[in-house]
């Protein structure tokens, strides 16, 4: 009778970490079981999106407020265009409001980082970050250094 309890004991055990590891796995690639209300859409343009992908985490001062929905090349002005799903909660963004795409820890997941201006207007569903950062390339930074390196 005890080791009919103790295997019941482990088969528990073993279906917690199964649970607790798809769970985390969804956690960290950003799929969401659950809709988190309203949402409007806005884009932003980028010359270099430095490995940023769909569902990268859009936040204000460390806070996520939105996800990026979709990523596409404008094939007119060949640049990156990148739509983000913002929660209307943060309906107060300016139309002056500036995006960058930053690095987050240390295996490098990108994601925007929104920083709001000082203008009267908002922006509204479907409307356009003028002022955008694109990534930090680390072989571009390497590139620039050792040429300068190799100028002196």
């Amino acid at each position: 009778m005890r080791t009919r309890l103790i295997e019941v004991a482990v088969g528990g055990f073993i279906i917690m970490g199964a649970f607790a590891l798809v769970m985390m796995a969804l956690q960290v690639s950003g799929i969401s079981t659950s809709d988190h209300g309203d949402k409007y859409t806005i884009k932003a343009y980028f010359e270099n999106l430095g490995g940023l992908t769909e569902r990268a985490r859009v936040s204000m001062s460390g806070v996520p407020i939105g996800r990026v929905s979709k990523i596409y090349l404008d094939t007119e002005d060949y640049v990156a265009v990148v739509e983000m799903e913002i929660n209307t909660s943060m309906s107060t963004l300016t139309t002056d409001t500036s995006a960058a795409i930053l690095t987050a820890g240390l295996l490098g997941e990108k994601y925007i980082g929104l920083t709001v201006g000082a203008d009267d207007e908002y922006l509204e569903d479907g409307g356009v970050i003028e002022d955008t950062q694109s990534a930090l390339v680390l072989e571009e930074l390497i590139g620039q250094f050792l040429f300068s390196q190799a100028e002196e």
